[in-house]
């Protein structure tokens, strides 16, 4: 299974998403080891395999965030075979939450280290719990390759045309970095702009 999993993340990523992947797997499984913590690690292999796989155009959708598309996308890849339900779920969660702080590290481990991981390595949270040596091991064999200057670039070509998908989530921030005047959602406005009459 990660075998496959490891081919689709070829066929359809990018060897820039394919470094950022493996990196994210390695990272999750050293925190994890850090906190002893219970995990499947062939599920959170293929969680780490398919959440980015959203942004890339084979799996990506036109009115669904990111995260959903490469959610479902694992789901059905596990589905084929012939994982639990609840397995099913749980990968789903993992990929669809891997953006959502203050909510991910609360569930299951495979949901918290995906989340904790895909941070570390693209915005550098969590850093200084990651010894060096083992930054220094992982990056010999799975290079940034520039991921600062072109991670942005990556998630606007996942998602840049369907911007309405990033409402609400840290997503937008990337729209208003990459679209010219583009006005980001606000809570605010749309309590004060709903139908209902006072």
């Amino acid at each position: 299974m990660t075998k496959q999993a490891t081919e689709l993340l070829i066929e359809y990523g990018t060897e820039l998403l394919y470094n950022h992947s493996m990196r994210t797997f390695l990272f999750g499984l050293l925190n994890a080891e850090q906190k002893k913590v219970k995990y499947d690690p062939e599920l959170y292999y293929v969680c780490s395999a398919f959440h980015d796989l959203g942004l890339r155009p084979h799996y990506s959708s036109p009115d669904k965030r990111f995260e959903v598309d490469g959610a479902n996308a694992a789901r059905d890849f596990l589905k084929s075979h012939g994982l639990p339900e609840k397995s099913l779920q749980l990968a789903w969660d993992a990929i669809a939450l891997h953006t959502s702080p203050g909510i991910a590290e609360y569930k299951e481990p495979e949901v918290a280290m995906l989340n904790y991981a895909t941070a570390l390595d693209v915005v550098g949270r969590g850093y200084d719990d990651l010894p060096p040596a083992d930054r220094t091991d992982i990056l010999k064999v799975f290079p940034r390759m520039n991921l600062k200057n072109q991670m942005i670039q990556t998630f606007f070509d996942g998602f840049g045309y369907k911007p309405r998908t990033t409402i609400g989530n840290m997503n937008s921030d990337i729209c208003v970095c990459m679209i010219p005047h583009f006005q980001k959602w606000n809570l605010c406005d749309e309590i004060k702009d709903s139908p209902w009459e006072e």
